[in-house]
Order: C-alpha cells, then structure tokens, then sequence
C-alpha cells in the first residue's frame, strides 16, 4: 500500500522524492507555486550516475511506480500524510506561509524526518546534553520549532551531493556524490516501523537488474546523523572566505594537517555529547570523497549571491564546544568570517 509523504523543499527534496517514488510511494512536494505548477505540468527529473556507469541516468517521476504532485504551502492538507520531509534550507522555514503549514503539522502529531544540515531544535532536544543548552541563537527563528515535540522528530544526514543545474528548469537536480540519507530513529515504535518499511522499499528498487545508489538507512543512535557535523565545519562553511568562495576540495586538500585537526575535534564533541566512535565517519573516508567535490558549498554559493541567512550549523557548534568547555580556535574564526560575509550582504560597504 503506498504511502503519502509530505516534502517541504521541492529541489534537493526531489531526490528523497524521486527514491519513494521509484518504491511505489506518493509524495507531494511543497515549493513556490511558479515550481509547483511546472512540476505537475513536467514531473521532475533526477540523475543519478548508477555503480560502474560512465554517465548518470535521468529518472523521470512520470515514469515511475508512486505518484508526486506539488504545492504551495498554503495548499496543503496535512491529513492526507502518514510522514512529513523536512528539506528546505533552514532559513526558509522563516517564511510566513511556511511557519503557518508548520504549525498545523505540529498540531496534527505527525513524524517529521529532517534532511536539513541545520538539525531542528526539537531533534536536539533529545539529547540530553544539548536539551540544556541555549542554541537558539543559532537558529533564523527559533520559535519555529517551539511547537513541535521532540519524539516526533528525526533527523537525517543529508550526505548525498546534488544541485540544480543553473541552466535548466527548476524541477531538474543533478546527483554528483550518490551516498546514503542516515537516519536516526523516532521515539513511537509505529513510526520507527515505517522508517523501516520505506528503507526495505528503497532498497528493494533495482533498474534493469541493478541497484540504485543513494538509499535510506535507519539507525537507533541519534548520534549517527551529526556525523555530518566534522563534514561541514571541515569543508562547507571553509567554503567561505574572507575573497571569493573554494570549492569544498580546496577547502579540505588545501591544507589536510589542518583540516583533520577540525574534522577530530568537532567529533570528539560529538563523543562528549554521547556519540559512539562506530557512529562517525573516519576523517580518511570523508578526505577521499572531498577529492570530487569540486564545487563551492551551497552555504557559500548562498553568501556569494546575496543571500542575508544561511544555516549556521557552524555558529550551532561554536555554540556547543563553548558551553561543554571545549572552544576551538578554528571553529571560531570560521564563525567570524560567515558573520563578516554575511554582514556585507545586509550593510554594504
């Protein structure tokens, strides 16, 4: 039986997407209404480079088992969902329709999966730690998330690499690092039951015999999601620079000594927290996939087109590492350089 799934964010929100509707699965993806009306025109296209292919493949969602339409916020009906997507930029959640459709999910309980790189206060809230801690600051507008209950919420590592190419109509995205979403668990054993049911589904989808890179895999750690922490902070936001953005290989190769200094300390907040080491990604492994990355991160291509928010998981761990005693030098100057960048944006010099 299909189920219906609701995606706030119809771009990097399209891949989730288009992997529940090669699994049988509705989804509806929520956008501007310019977006939404060529989506239900044209459906939307993925490409995904398939093991030992030279070239990615194009997956259409008309040509695909599950159903996808899209909406502007204000259009939505949340009863019709059994699961809610939450992959916007976090910033965008600041949007008054937006703030409204998530006020009538949080009233309507239901189980909220965020692929966002900015975890939602809700989420780190069950965490111990972190439940203690004044984060807010961190957040474009914290209240946002006031209403939500913390079990209902998850989070996913959005560790897939994909973008729109800047040529091309707003419902293409273009995979370029096919890895998988890492999800931690919800508290309600139902919802962890359908979790599981959509990760069997994914994984079960094979095209033309073969498998189909970029799968849902569920966790019972809720640590196993901030392991993209060390990703970011080593590379994402280094991305920014005090002259023009680098590429997150730059970032990372341009000087490696430096990088897995970084990269080890943020884990090892992480492990203060109460993440496991099993729940990380060795630095080796993440410097390797870092050699394609040629690319600027979306933060720094966010900063170099004027955007005035982007979202600062790099000011969350400074926030973090200075309330469990543990500062690190590094961190703070690259929360120095997003503030100055972005204080550019809002006061031009």
């Amino acid at each position: 039986m299909p189920r219906r799934i609701l995606i706030l964010g119809a771009s990097y929100g399209s891949l989730l997407s288009t992997k529940l509707l090669m699994a049988g699965h509705d989804v509806t993806l929520v956008c501007r209404r310019k977006t939404a009306d060529l989506i239900n025109s044209q459906g939307t296209e993925v490409r995904i480079k398939l093991r030992d292919e030279a070239t990615h493949r194009s997956f259409h969602s008309r040509d695909l088992p599950g159903k996808v339409d899209a909406m502007p916020p204000e259009d939505v009906d949340v009863s019709r969902y059994d699961l809610v997507g939450l992959a916007m930029q976090e910033p965008q959640y600041n949007n008054h329709t937006i703030r409204v459709l998530m006020i009538k999910i949080a009233a309507a309980r239901l189980p909220c999966l965020s692929i966002m790189n900015m975890p939602p206060l809700p989420y780190l809230d069950r965490i111990p730690a972190l439940a203690k801690m004044d984060l807010r600051e961190a957040y474009t507008n914290a209240g946002v998330w006031d209403r939500f209950e913390p079990g209902l919420m998850s989070l996913c590592s959005p560790d897939p690499q994909a973008f729109r190419p800047p040529d091309e109509g707003a419902n293409v995205l273009h995979v370029g690092l096919p890895t998988n979403f890492k999800a931690a668990t919800f508290a309600d054993p139902a919802h962890n039951a359908l979790l599981r049911e959509l990760e069997a589904d994914i994984d079960a989808v094979r095209v033309e015999g073969q498998d189909v890179p970029v799968k849902l895999k569920v966790f019972d750690s809720l640590f196993v999601p901030l392991a993209k922490w060390s990703m970011l902070l080593t590379g994402n936001y280094r991305c920014i620079t005090p002259q023009a953005p680098r590429s997150i290989r730059d970032a990372v190769h341009g000087d490696l000594p430096l990088s897995r200094t970084i990269y080890e300390h943020v884990d090892a907040v992480a492990r203060r927290l109460g993440a496991d080491p099993s729940d990380q990604v060795p630095f080796e492994k993440y410097a390797k996939a870092a050699e394609g990355l040629l690319k600027p991160s979306s933060a720094a291509r966010a900063v170099e087109s004027g955007a005035p928010y982007i979202e600062r998981v790099d000011l969350l761990l400074k926030l973090i590492s200075h309330q469990l005693d543990m500062p690190d030098a590094e961190i703070d100057r690259t929360v120095e350089i997003v503030d100055r960048k972005l204080d550019e944006r809002i006061i031009p010099g």
